[in-house]
């Protein structure tokens, strides 16, 4: 897992988009303080955003005054090697075992279960 992946934050922006598609910044910040439920600095946000489009996971466009954020190809990619990464780890349980390192293909989560699907199971916010 790349460097960039280390926040959850960054890995649930990269989540809601790969959900929804694109997001304006600002819709994109009132998704995640709902989820978190409390409020997110501005400054750290639009810090966070400026670094995954930095990194080449985001795709930042102008509409009207408003950015508007998309993931990129590598932003997908990293995105979804984390769900199958965290994936295996979920479905080895919660043993101190080693789970045999990366899903194998087989086993890998399909991206139509996504990692915007709701299911039931532990918060996972920063």
């Amino acid at each position: 897992m790349t460097k960039w992946f280390h926040s959850g934050r960054r890995r649930d922006i990269c989540a809601l988009l790969y959900e929804h598609g694109e997001l304006r910044a600002q819709s994109l910040k009132s998704r995640l303080e709902s989820h978190y439920d409390e409020r997110i600095d501005p400054g750290s946000f639009y810090g966070t955003l400026s670094a995954l489009v930095e990194s080449g996971h985001l795709d930042r466009r102008t509409e009207g005054i408003a950015d508007v954020y998309a993931l990129t190809e590598a932003g997908e990619t990293a995105l979804l090697d984390h769900y199958a990464w965290l994936g295996a780890r979920i479905e080895a349980g919660g043993g101190d075992s080693e789970a045999g390192g990366e899903a194998s293909e087989a086993g890998d989560k399909s991206p139509e279960a996504g990692p915007g699907a709701e299911r039931d199971g532990p918060d996972l916010k920063d």
